[in-house]
C-alpha cells in the first residue's frame, strides 16, 4: 500500500518495520524544511510507516481538525505561520491524543523544556536517527 522497503540498506531500519506487527502506524511531519522533510520521511518509510508531511502547525492543527489521525505527529518548534509550541497546545485542547514528538536543531536544554512543556510527549534533535525512530516505534507498538 505504498509505502516502499529496501532490504539492501544495512541499518536497523529494515528489522523494525517487524516492530509494527503489520499494523501501519500512521506519521505526520511537521517542518518547514524540504530537506528534514526528505530525511524523516525516507527514515520513517523504512521502517513500514506512512507518512503525510505538512509546512507549518497552522496545516497540522487544521488537518486535524478536519477529521484526519495519526499515531505520531513529528512537530518541529520553530516554523513560520503557526510554531511547534503554539501548534502542540492547539492540539492538545482539541484533544488530540497523538504521541507529538518535538524535533528541533536547538540545542538548549531550557527550549527543549519549554517545547516540552507545551504538552509533548518526547524530544529529539534533528534530523532524527534510525535509533530514536527505533524507540518511537517501540514506544507507539507498546502503547496500541
Amino acid at each position: 500500500m505504498g509505502a516502499s522497503s529496501s532490504k539492501s540498506k544495512k541499518n536497523t531500519a529494515g528489522n523494525k518495520k517487524n516492530l509494527t506487527s503489520g499494523n501501519k502506524l500512521s506519521v505526520l511531519i511537521v517542518d518547514d524544511d524540504p530537506i528534514i522533510q526528505k530525511i524523516h520521511k525516507a527514515l520513517l518509510n523504512k521502517f513500514g510507516l506512512e507518512t503525510h508531511v505538512v509546512e507549518n502547525g497552522k496545516e497540522a492543527v487544521d488537518l486535524c481538525r478536519s477529521g484526519a489521525c495519526f499515531d505520531l505527529i513529528l512537530m518541529d518548534m520553530e516554523m513560520p505561520i503557526m510554531d511547534g509550541p503554539k501548534a502542540t497546545r492547539e492540539l492538545r485542547a482539541m484533544e488530540v491524543n497523538s504521541m507529538i514528538v518535538g524535533v528541533t536543531s536547538r540545542g538548549l536544554d531550557s527550549e527543549k523544556q519549554a517545547f516540552m512543556a507545551a504538552g509533548l510527549d518526547d524530544c529529539h534533535e534533528k534530523p532524527l536517527t534510525a535509533d530514536a525512530v527505533t524507540s518511537l516505534v517501540q514506544e507507539l507498538v507498546k502503547n496500541q
